[in-house]
């Protein structure tokens, strides 16, 4: 069951609630985040808030909405219970543009929030494929959660063809970026890496907190300078040079057991990390 909150009020979770106008539908203009939920709690809920803020800040639409937001999360959780999944928090331009016609120009209306709730299982390992197509690191867009994700739509749809449940994808200079759906991290030379922000990728939260608590653990977890991951290093992960991990809010830390039909074993520091995640995201709530 999915529990729904759309601007003030509690829905059926298929009951028709926006306008048509909505220019989240007519042009997927607004930004969403999506966080794990843990027996009816929210991991990372100011981190997650601190990043829609931001996302909603450089696509240009207000970013003062965290009111409303906290409103509805407060209404699903209510709703939900104990439920352990995913929340996700969408908030779009509004209805309707100054001509009252779908398109591309935005009116003055009130953005639109929506808050949901669904039970979700993490999978305790990943497989994944090498996208053809690549991340534009000097897209508009680029390292903003944002909720027009055709891109990721096609590439994740091409990847499950091929036996997959990610998509990894190289940047416009051939660097490693990102999955359609997560962060990546390379294990490569008794180190776990994760490509730099400047290669386009998202600024997960599963990321940013693997970073943080791999260092704080000793563990040798870093970004990776620029240039320092090319999307060749997946031709080492596969000829048994390395290992690799995709990280998200759905995922933890998960190892990538195959790659392009290659069987692979999990790395013993994305182990690590992985076991360390789990623990420390029960015992550190909202860090």
């Amino acid at each position: 069951m999915t529990v729904v909150w759309v601007d003030g009020a509690l829905i059926p979770e298929h009951e028709r609630a926006i306008s048509v106008l909505d220019h989240g539908l007519t042009v997927g203009d607004g930004a969403f985040e999506t966080c794990t939920l843990v027996q009816g709690k929210v991991f990372a809920l100011t981190r997650h808030l601190r990043r829609l803020e931001q996302s909603l800040r450089g696509i240009g639409l207000p970013d003062d909405v965290e009111p409303r937001v906290l409103e509805g999360v407060d209404a699903v959780l209510s709703q939900a219970g104990s439920l352990s999944g995913r929340l996700r928090i969408t908030v779009t331009a509004g209805a309707g543009t100054g001509a009252g016609q779908p398109g591309s120009a935005r009116g003055s209306a009130r953005p639109t929030v929506i808050v949901t709730a669904a039970p979700a299982v993490m999978a305790a390992e990943g497989r994944a494929v090498r996208s053809p197509w690549v991340r534009n690191e000097r897209s508009a867009v680029a390292g903003l959660k944002t909720i027009s994700y055709i891109d990721n739509v096609v590439a994740l749809a091409d990847a499950r063809a091929r036996g997959g449940d990610e998509a990894l994808l190289a940047n416009t200079v051939g660097e490693l970026c990102e999955g359609t759906m997560s962060n990546v991290f390379v294990e490569v030379g008794g180190e776990l890496l994760t490509p730099p922000l400047s290669s386009g990728c998202l600024g997960g939260i599963t990321r940013e907190l693997v970073l943080e608590w791999g260092a704080e653990a000793g563990l040798p977890v870093r970004e990776a300078a620029p240039g320092e991951l090319p999307f060749t290093v997946l031709d080492d992960v596969t000829a048994g040079g390395g290992h690799l991990a995709v990280t998200s809010s759905g995922r933890n830390l998960q190892p990538v057991t195959w790659l392009d039909g290659v069987t692979l074993e999990p790395g013993p520091i994305s182990v690590s990390v992985r076991a360390l995640f789990e623990r420390l995201l029960v015992e550190r709530l909202d860090p």
